[in-house]
């Protein structure tokens, strides 16, 4: 997604990257039907042909995506069938609804609509669950309210410096979803080691995060480990969030992510932690759900 990280990974070397993965002790991959135009899905899917099939223990996520400002059911539809062509999936186990906020929501939860369309091929067995993927927490609470989803998926919004997310995620938890937590790197900023990177969630970050940021990297330092590992674990140690989603693009981050997910922190770190995180006024969604 060069747009968003301002580099290419050339196609041979993602190919070999996700046969990779399919190897390691990663389980799930996440993708979704636009990301770079489909070439994601492309990409994962011949690295699956490649590694003479999906290995019967993982997990391919994907997503449906709207065609300019068509997110109508046809459009879902013809999603869901450029995904399954792209992964060489027969049946797609999870498929979020992506990025609704951006769309009418009335268009996309009425008669013939986005959601209409997903509940169908979830019914019909095309689909496995329907996951719902978004950032603004108040539109996506308007979403969970219309109970058909079976996951949640949010983005840069329960990370070390931003808590957007957490009553969305305790609704969603009372309703016995699976949870996904993205983008805990915050678009990378959170493993940032240069200081440079004075973006959060790809806008530019508020000056009190910013300080924030700063004071963690201390206080990783003085325990030994460092910001980037922290974010992860924040994540995968909470035991609420199901799944947790690192982008990788080389080979070699493969074990060291692994290791961040996983690796042990005392409790006094994580308090010391929490004692600098920003304020809700400095958050990507602030403003309280009701």
């Amino acid at each position: 997604m060069p747009e968003n990280f301002g580099y290419e990974v050339a196609e041979r070397d993602a190919i070999d990257l996700v046969r990779a993965v399919l190897d390691s002790g990663i389980r799930t991959i996440d993708t979704a039907n636009g990301y770079s135009g489909g070439r994601s899905e492309m990409r994962i899917g011949k690295a699956i042909a490649e590694h003479g099939g999906l290995p019967d223990d993982a997990l391919v996520i994907t997503k449906t995506d709207a065609q300019g400002s068509d997110y109508s059911g046809e459009r879902v539809r013809r999603s869901l069938a450029e995904s399954r062509e792209r992964l060489g999936l027969e049946r797609l186990p999870v498929v979020h609804l992506h990025d609704p906020e951006f769309h009418d929501f009335g268009a996309i939860a009425g008669p013939g609509g986005a959601v209409e369309a997903l509940v169908a091929a979830r019914e019909s067995g095309e689909i496995g669950h329907i996951g719902l993927a978004g950032g603004d927490v108040r539109v996506m609470r308007r979403y969970l309210d219309l109970d058909v989803f079976d996951v949640l998926l949010v983005h840069n919004r329960w990370t070390l410096v931003d808590r957007s997310a957490g009553e969305l995620i305790e609704r969603a938890r009372e309703k016995g979803m699976g949870i996904i937590n993205a983008a805990v790197l915050g678009g990378g900023i959170l493993a940032d080691r240069t200081g440079r990177n004075t973006t959060y969630g790809y806008r530019p970050a508020p000056a009190a995060t910013l300080e924030a940021i700063e004071r963690m990297r201390g206080i990783c330092s003085r325990h030994g480990t460092d910001l980037g590992t922290a974010a992860i674990r924040f994540s995968t140690r909470d035991p609420r969030i199901d799944s947790t989603i690192v982008g990788i693009s080389k080979r070699e981050r493969i074990e060291t992510t692994i290791e961040a997910a996983t690796t042990a922190l005392p409790d006094d770190f994580w308090a010391e932690l929490e004692q600098v995180v920003p304020g809700p006024e400095n958050w990507l969604d602030h403003s309280q759900l009701g």
